[in-house]
């Protein structure tokens, strides 16, 4: 019996579309076949055509002709925030299933539009909340859900956002400013917030979140800084130079051919020294941190109460040499931790030793979000192909998620105020 390929279209070849799921699939060739992509980079659009054999008339720069009509089973969309429920409104009417990249929106309305759109359809939306697919979260889910420390008191996350990465996503990059991105809260966290609500088991009931642009802003630029690394003073020793952050901290890892960040700043494959001085010099990752046009959060802290009883504090902070995350749980008879830098996952159980798993013992695979980018790929072939059922980051399940984000974010704005969910429910 001949193995199911499912045929997959893609529109947004950046680092999602392009590099994390893209590349994986176009690997996985007795299961997936790449056959429409869609980009307004014409650069790029050509460059990931040839690696994902693409024919060229199947390569479209404009999204109004490539959603002329349905050409495989599934859509992978990875475009820019605001563009997600456009497309996936026509993707449905088009009769598509949806791989959708997170987040949605941060519109209540388009939210529930989109979750009515895909009942109506009958058609499948799998948000890409890729952590629940890691080896190491279900770890976790599972010890809780076996009581290992009882009943779940409170869970105590933080979002270890990595100084270079703040700088790179949502100082300079396509994340910075809330007239073309959502949120940070919701940009970089919502992951965080989906692990949360899906740890506790229940839904949210109320939020109250703090936080703010506290260094990321003109009056902090250094006495005679330029307006472009490269032309400044303390480009050879500001922490958040870019010649310091893609020039030489590529070549202290190797000088690798393609890997992020790197590979995100510029469309050369494979990537040189010139390529990435190149993009430094004129492109938008070559400005100077206090002298862009952003207007997120650079630190927040957001308090959640559950319906059934659990609370949880996030903290999403980017003043950080080491990323990962870092989640403690406190249960009635004993800890859960995990220690996601440190690459362990701790049980202290109130009597007896404690017990600890390396997360290398655990899994082989921890490349992009921990090994999530690849096993939600798997996963998605298994729902594709009808051996699994269930959607577990279905659009109802991700919905959860925004509405605790757009809660955090309103209740930052006034000051902390509390924020009941029920208003986002209606």
């Amino acid at each position: 019996m001949n193995k199911k390929i499912v045929t997959v279209s893609i529109i947004g070849l950046g680092g999602r579309g392009g590099e994390a799921y893209g590349r994986y699939m176009s690997l996985l060739k007795d299961k997936f076949r790449i056959t429409h992509i869609c980009d307004i980079n014409r650069t790029r659009l050509d460059k990931y055509g040839e690696i994902f054999e693409v024919p060229a008339e199947n390569r479209f720069d404009d999204e109004d002709s490539f959603f002329e009509k349905k050409w495989s089973d599934l859509l992978f969309i990875a475009t820019q925030d605001r563009m997600h429920v456009r497309m996936a409104k026509k993707a449905l009417e088009l009769g598509y299933d949806i791989v959708l990249e997170k987040p949605i929106s941060d519109s209540v309305e388009e939210l529930q539009e989109l979750t009515k759109l895909a009942h109506e359809k009958n058609r499948k939306v799998i948000v890409c909340h890729v952590l629940r697919y890691t080896v190491f979260m279900k770890k976790l889910k599972e010890l809780l859900n076996a009581g290992e420390i009882g009943r779940l008191v409170s869970i105590d996350q933080t979002e270890n956002v990595v100084y270079w990465h703040e700088a790179h996503s949502y100082v300079r990059g396509n994340w910075r400013n809330t007239d073309v991105a959502v949120p940070m809260i919701m940009a970089k966290c919502c992951h965080d917030l989906d692990l949360i609500q899906d740890f506790a088991g229940s839904r949210c009931k109320s939020v109250s979140s703090m936080g703010s642009l506290f260094y990321f802003k003109p009056e902090n630029k250094p006495e005679g800084a330029a307006d472009r690394c490269l032309s400044c003073k303390y480009v050879n020793t500001c922490v958040y130079s870019a010649k310091r952050i893609y020039v030489e901290m590529w070549k202290n890892v190797g000088g690798p051919e393609n890997e992020g960040p790197f590979n995100l700043i510029t469309d050369v494959c494979p990537l040189t020294e010139d390529a990435l001085m190149q993009a430094i010099k004129e492109g938008p990752y070559g400005r100077c941190v206090f002298n862009c046009d952003n207007n997120v959060v650079d630190n927040q802290t957001v308090i959640m109460q559950f319906e059934n009883g659990v609370t949880a504090t996030l903290k999403m902070e980017a003043f950080v040499k080491q990323g990962g995350r870092d989640i403690r749980f406190f249960g009635t008879e004993g800890e859960l931790n995990l220690c996601e830098a440190e690459g362990t996952i701790t049980l202290k159980k109130y009597f007896g030793n404690d017990t600890v798993w390396r997360l290398t013992d655990l899994t082989d695979d921890l490349e992009g979000h921990g090994g999530g980018d690849h096993r939600i790929i798997e996963y998605i072939y298994g729902v594709m192909t009808g051996e699994i059922e269930s959607l577990t980051t279905s659009i109802d399940n991700s919905v959860e998620s925004h509405y605790m984000a757009l809660a955090a974010e309103e209740s930052r704005i006034n000051g902390g105020q509390l924020v009941e969910l029920t208003k986002f429910r209606k």
